[in-house]
């Protein structure tokens, strides 16, 4: 298989959204005037701890996804919620560079997540539940890649009593998709 041509001069490169695609999308999951806007302690202590643990969620708001293998433009129609608030949340799985490494392979096909600041604990009654990364999305491949306004943020559970029953706590992670409005976006927001 040979080197993909270039795209034709008034194309836009092949990591950029196509055109067709829509940030509006029409509520039909919530009544008017309901939004899902769970704080980030709910989003670690109820809904990731249940999916870590087997137990049903009373509202099934989080589509399951290969969150790293679906470019962001392509996320919002995968979505239990079909929202017009330009975020949209999702249970996934690391995806390991290696059998058995720690690396986690965050590039998708037009693009990578890559990590701003520092992993920031959730911290619930004095205690820490949970981690939350901030990463943005990158149109292209590394070093050279393009900041997109798509930004991810990652929740892992860290509870030291689940832990030591045997639960595997990153058997999956919470992932909330954001699409901010312009270049306004600081890192670590």
């Amino acid at each position: 298989m040979g080197p993909e041509p270039p795209p034709p001069k008034n194309r836009s490169p092949s990591w950029l959204p196509p055109p067709s695609s829509s940030p509006s999308v029409v509520a039909t999951s919530l009544a008017p005037g309901f939004r899902f806007h769970p704080t980030d302690t709910e989003l670690v202590s109820y809904y990731l701890k249940k999916k870590v643990c087997g137990k049903p969620i009373r509202f099934d708001a989080i589509a399951e996804t290969d969150i790293y293998k679906s470019d962001p433009w392509d996320l919002p129609a995968l979505s239990r919620l079909k929202s017009r608030d330009n975020e949209w949340y999702f249970f996934g799985v690391q995806d390991r560079k290696y059998v058995n490494g720690s690396r986690v392979n965050r590039a998708t096909m037009n693009g990578y997540w890559k990590a701003t600041g520092n992993d920031r604990p959730i911290v619930h009654n004095n205690r820490t539940v949970g981690m939350k990364k901030t990463l943005v999305f990158y149109g292209g491949r590394a070093p050279s890649g393009q900041r997109t306004n798509w930004v991810m943020h990652e929740y892992r559970l860290t509870d030291e009593d689940l832990a030591k029953e045997g639960v595997s706590l990153d058997s999956h992670l919470l992932c909330k998709i954001l699409k901010k409005n312009g270049p306004g976006f600081k890192p670590g927001e």
